[in-house]
């Protein structure tokens, strides 16, 4: 019955979350040229509060636990676990202060209003996940972004998203660059819940009422352990936090 009555409602979702994207493209490219970072920044921001809002008509609703915990004026790791595209707009609304910045498949750096326009200008770095000696440089060069401005980068060391929530091997390639070239950097592990219930069915029609939970986790600064520690650390504070 959930199926069948996501169907209308799937369309006004979709409907006003494409026009969020095509409307704030040119308002984004406006942003940048005119009046610099801060004013894209904050157009995305905005951006991502409506898509958030978009998702309300699915019943869609957040909870973040320990946001209060996220360091201030340093550099910030965040690693979560993936389950849908929707953990995005969720961690760029949320972590706004963080000034988050993503590693991504190169595949998003084109055709999508908005999204593409905002990976490729607007901090976040784009990766071939065939060509690892591609990838290595470009992470090098987000670590050394975040070191130098106090941001923060989001990475899913899964690699792709969970299509029923289990958690798949964290890959720890992204995570070791990051943690060497932002020294004074903290780890903040992220457990991201529920959002693959949005695409339960697909991509069409939607999950309804799902109550997506992102939880923050203690802090690990770089500096205070080795690396391997500090993975071991980062993906059992994750996974231990996913809920079936």
């Amino acid at each position: 019955m959930q199926k069948l009555i996501s169907y209308p409602i799937s369309v006004v979702f979709y409907v006003a979350f494409v026009l969020c994207l095509v409307i704030f493209h040119p308002i984004q490219w406006i942003c940048l040229n005119l009046f610099g970072y801060q004013a894209h920044k904050k157009s995305v921001d905005y951006l991502n509060f409506l898509l958030v809002k978009c998702t309300n008509i699915l019943g869609t609703t957040y909870h973040v636990k320990n946001i209060d915990l996220i360091p201030k004026n340093a550099p910030v790791i965040f690693v979560a676990n993936h389950q849908s595209l929707y953990d995005i707009i969720g961690m760029i609304w949320y972590l706004r202060r963080s000034h988050p910045k993503f590693v991504s498949k190169k595949e998003l750096g084109k055709g999508i209003p908005s999204v593409s326009y905002n990976l490729r200008h607007g901090g976040s770095v784009l990766i071939d996940r065939k060509d690892p000696k591609q990838a290595l440089p470009v992470i090098k060069g987000l670590g050394e972004y975040i070191e130098k401005h106090r941001r923060s980068a989001v990475i899913f060391p899964e690699g792709t998203r969970s299509r029923n929530g289990v958690p798949k091997r964290f890959s720890e390639n992204g995570i070791k660059i990051l943690c060497r070239y932002a020294p004074s950097a903290y780890i903040v592990p992220v457990t991201i819940n529920h959002s693959w219930k949005m695409l339960r069915y697909g991509k069409f029609p939607m999950g309804l009422g799902n109550r997506l939970q992102f939880t923050i986790h203690e802090p690990i600064a770089v500096k205070d352990h080795p690396f391997a520690e500090l993975m071991e650390k980062t993906e059992n504070a994750v996974v231990q936090g996913i809920k079936k």
